[in-house]
C-alpha cells in the first residue's frame, strides 16, 4: 500500500509516495494557479509512470492522500476571495478597520493601513448584546436582524461573517442568526466566530471570522473539485488536508475552518523538519526552504516547532494556532529590477508559474534569479529537470544583458550581484527568526531544502557563520515528504480569564476535562486509533496585553498545587522566552487550550546500505563561477554512496535540485545518502 504527499507549490507542485518499506518516489508537475487540481492529476500521472503504474492502479493501492495547498493563501495575497458581508454588534461594524490601534510599522507615517475584506457598506449592527459573562443584556432584534438579511440579500455576497460581542461565553445569538442565513440566504457560506475562534478579544476573533468567510467558499468549491476528480481517476482511500498548526484534517473540517489552510504547504515542510531533526539527532535546525517564489524560514529548537497565534497574512490578522513561519518574497523566479532611483532591487515581485523566468522559454522577459544561476553556470541548461524541460540559455543572458546595461554593467556583475543580493536577503530573514529574538543561529544547523536552495545554501550559511548544513536527498520535495509524518490534529480552547488567586484547582480541572472530551470525541469520528493529548495555557502578567502560550505536558492535574505549579510554568516560560520572571506579580489565566493527536505512522526511514570508502567520480565537469571561472566536477546525487566525501568546489545534481558547494566547504555523505555539509568559517572564494 502507498502513501502519497502532495504539496502545491507557486512554480511546481510537488509529489511524493512511500510504500510500506520505506521506498520513496517523487515527481514534480507544473503548479496551475487557474485551477490547482489540474496540476495535481497531471503530477500523479507523472508519480504513477515513475512507479510503473497506470494512475489508476497507482490510486486503488493509495490509503491515504496527504495534501498541503495554497488555494487559501493565494485568495489572500492576490484579494481575490469570496464577496463577504459581516453582521456583527450594532455600534462595532467599524472594529475591522480600528484593529488594535497599531501600525505594522509604528515609526513609517506614510504606511497605509491595510484595506478591509469587508468594506463598509457591508458590515450591518445587529441590535443585540451579551454581558461579558455570556448573559443576555440584549435580546436579539428580529426587525434590525431582517433589515440585515435584506440588505445582504440585495448585495448579492456569497459568504457571511457572524461576530457578536462575548459570543464565545454564549454562542446562542451567533447560532440563531446562522440558522436564519441557513434558511432565507441558503447560497451563502457562513461563518460564525463561536465556530472559528471562540476565544476572548474581539478584534481577532472578528477579523479570523472573516478571513474564513472570504476564504472558505474558495478552498471549499476546490477540495470538492478535487475529491471528485480523485475519485474519477479511481481514489478510494482517505483524503487529508495539512492545516497551519502542521497537523492534518479530512477535507471536511479543512473547508469548515478554512482559515487554518492559510499555512498549508510550509507547514508540511516543517513536519519534514522535525521528522528530520528526529532521524539525524540533531535537535536545532533552521529550517530554509527556497522554492520558485518565496523562501519560508523557521526554526526547530530542542527537536520542536513553536506554535503561535499571532499570525496573519497580506495584512489579515489571523488569530489561530499555527506554526512560526516567516515567509519572504525570495525565490527561483524573483525578478531583479533597478527603481527610478537607480537601486538595485530582488524581488518582491516573482515570475510565478506563468510565466515563469526567461530560461523556461514560456514568455518572461524580466531577469530572476533562476536566470542568473543559469548564466552562472550553477544550473546545467540541458539537465533541467532531468532532462525533460531544457533551459534556454540565450533567453537567461539576453534578460541579464538588459539589467546589467541599466545598471552599466557587465553580464556577469549583474548575475553575480542578483545571486549576492537574494543571499542577503534570505540570511536577513534567517536573522529576523533567531538574532531579533534572542537565539544565537549559530548553534543550529541549517536544514536546505525547496527546489532552489542548495544553489544558495552555503552563502547564506555562511553570511550567517552556521558551520553545517543538511541536504536530504528528498530535498526539492520535502514539504510533500513531510507531509506524510503529520498526525491527525484537532484542537479546542476555552476562555478563562481570570488571575491565579481568583481560579480554584477545581474550575481548572473541569475546564480540560471538558476541552479533552470534545477534542477526543471529534477526532474520534476520523480516527480509530490511539489519541494523544496535548494541554496548554496562554497567560500573561497583570499589566500586559499579550498573552504567551505555555505547554503544560506533565503537570499533573490532580495536585493540590495545580495553580501553583501553571503559574510557576509560566514563568519558567516568560524568562526562556525575555529572559526574565516577575514572580510577584499576578497571573492572568486567558485560554485553555486541547489538542488530540492521532499519531500516523510515518513508515520507517529507508537507509542507503553500507558505508562506502570508494573514491566517486564526477559524471561531468562544467565552468561555473567561483569568484573566477573555474572547471568544477559535477556529481550526481543518485551516485553519491554513504560514508563518501567530497571537496569544494563542486557541484551536485538531482533531477530536481541543484547543490552548489564553494572552495573551503565539505560534504560527507551520510547514511541516508543525504549530503552533510561543514561549511568554511572563512569567507572563501565564493561571489
Amino acid at each position: 500500500m502507498l502513501s502519497i504527499g502532495i504539496d502545491v507549490g507557486g512554480t511546481f507542485t510537488d509529489l511524493v509516495a512511500i510504500d510500506a518499506a520505506g521506498r520513496t518516489v517523487f515527481a514534480k508537475s507544473i503548479s496551475t494557479p487557474q485551477d490547482q487540481s489540474i496540476g495535481v492529476m497531471a503530477g500523479l500521472e507523472e508519480l504513477a509512470r515513475r512507479l510503473d503504474l497506470s494512475c489508476a492502479e497507482m490510486l486503488a493501492r493509495t490509503r491515504r492522500l496527504v495534501h498541503g495547498t495554497t488555494v487559501a493563501t493565494n485568495a489572500l495575497l492576490e484579494r481575490k476571495g469570496a464577496s463577504v458581508a459581516l453582521l456583527t454588534t450594532e455600534g462595532h461594524r467599524d472594529v475591522l478597520e480600528m484593529r488594535e490601534g497599531l501600525k505594522g510599522n509604528r515609526y513609517d507615517l506614510r504606511t497605509p493601513p491595510p484595506e478591509p475584506l469587508v468594506p463598509r457598506e457591508l458590515r450591518f449592527g445587529v441590535r443585540e448584546r451579551l454581558k461579558p459573562n455570556g448573559e443576555v443584556a440584549v435580546p436579539l432584534d428580529p426587525a434590525s436582524l431582517d433589515a440585515a438579511i435584506a440588505a445582504i440579500r440585495e448585495s448579492g455576497v456569497s459568504s457571511a461573517a457572524i461576530c457578536f460581542l462575548h459570543a464565545y461565553r454564549n454562542p446562542a445569538h451567533e447560532i440563531a442568526v446562522e440558522q436564519r442565513l441557513a434558511r432565507e440566504l441558503p447560497g451563502v457560506s457562513v461563518s460564525r466566530s463561536s465556530d472559528v475562534l471562540p476565544q476572548i478579544k474581539e478584534y481577532e476573533r472578528v477579523a479570523t471570522t472573516v478571513v474564513n468567510a472570504y476564504v472558505r467558499p474558495i478552498v471549499r468549491h476546490y477540495l470538492e473539485r478535487l475529491e471528485a476528480r480523485l475519485k474519477e481517476a479511481g481514489f478510494d482511500g482517505s483524503l487529508f488536508i495539512i492545516l497551519s498548526h502542521g497537523g492534518m484534517a479530512p477535507v471536511e473540517e479543512a473547508a469548515r475552518l478554512a482559515a487554518a489552510t492559510v499555512l498549508s504547504g510550509p507547514a508540511g515542510g516543517m513536519s519534514g523538519c522535525r521528522r528530520c531533526a528526529a532521524m539525524l539527532g540533531i535537535p536545532d535546525l533552521v529550517a530554509f526552504d527556497m522554492g520558485g517564489t518565496s523562501t519560508d524560514i523557521s526554526l526547530i529548537a530542542d527537536g520542536a516547532a513553536t506554535l503561535s497565534a499571532d499570525g496573519g497574512l497580506a495584512g489579515q490578522r489571523i488569530a489561530l494556532r499555527s506554526l512560526d513561519i516567516s515567509s519572504i518574497a525570495a525565490g527561483g523566479g524573483s525578478i531583479a529590477s533597478v527603481d527610478s532611483g537607480g537601486i538595485f532591487h530582488v524581488g518582491p515581485q516573482s515570475a510565478g508559474a506563468l510565466p515563469g523566468p526567461a530560461c523556461y522559454g514560456q514568455g518572461g522577459f524580466e531577469a530572476t534569479v533562476t536566470d542568473a544561476n543559469v548564466v552562472l553556470g550553477y544550473l546545467d541548461a540541458s539537465a533541467f529537470m532531468g532532462g525533460k524541460r531544457p533551459l534556454d540559455t540565450a533567453a537567461a543572458e539576453a534578460v541579464i544583458d538588459r539589467l546589467a546595461a541599466s545598471l552599466g554593467i557587465t553580464r556577469l556583475a549583474a548575475a553575480a550581484g542578483i545571486f549576492r543580493l537574494v543571499n542577503l536577503k534570505m540570511a536577513d530573514g534567517i536573522r529576523l527568526m533567531t538574532l531579533r529574538r534572542g537565539v544565537d543561529p549559530r548553534r543550529f544547523a541549517l536544514l536546505s531544502f525547496g527546489g532552489a536552495a542548495g544553489l544558495h545554501a552555503t552563502e547564506v550559511a555562511r553570511e550567517l557563520e552556521l558551520t553545517r548544513i543538511i541536504v536530504p536527498t528528498t530535498a526539492s520535495v520535502l514539504s510533500a515528504w513531510g507531509m506524510l509524518t503529520s498526525d491527525l490534529r484537532y484542537e479546542v480552547s476555552r476562555t478563562h480569564f481570570e488571575t491565579g488567586a481568583r481560579s480554584t484547582a477545581s474550575e481548572v480541572r473541569e475546564i480540560f476535562a471538558e476541552l479533552e472530551s470534545r477534542a477526543v470525541e471529534r477526532l474520534r469520528g476520523w480516527f480509530d486509533g490511539p489519541i494523544a493529548v496535548e494541554r496548554s495555557a496562554e497567560m500573561r502578567y497583570g499589566e500586559q496585553i499579550f498573552e504567551i502560550d505555555v505547554a503544560l505536558d506533565g503537570v499533573d492535574l490532580e495536585s493540590p498545587s495545580l495553580i501553583a505549579e501553571i503559574e510557576d510554568r509560566f514563568h519558567r516560560r516568560h524568562e526562556e522566552l525575555y529572559t526574565y520572571a516577575s514572580r510577584d506579580q499576578e497571573v492572568v489565566f486567558v485560554n485553555a487550550r486541547v489538542a488530540a493527536i492521532g499519531a500516523v505512522s510515518a513508515g520507517r526511514a529507508e537507509e542507503q546500505g553500507a558505508a562506502s570508502a570508494a573514491p566517486c567520480k564526477p559524471r561531468s565537469r562544467r565552468k561555473a563561477f567561483f569568484g573566477d571561472w573555474l572547471d568544477v566536477p559535477v556529481y550526481a546525487l543518485d551516485d553519491l554512496k554513504p560514508g563518501q566525501s567530497l571537496q569544494g568546489p563542486v557541484i551536485i545534481e538531482a533531477e530536481t535540485t541543484t547543490v552548489v558547494i564553494n572552495a573551503g566547504d565539505r560534504l560527507e555523505v551520510n547514511r541516508f545518502g543525504w549530503l552533510d555539509i561543514r561549511v568554511a568559517k572563512a569567507a572563501g572564494a565564493g561571489i
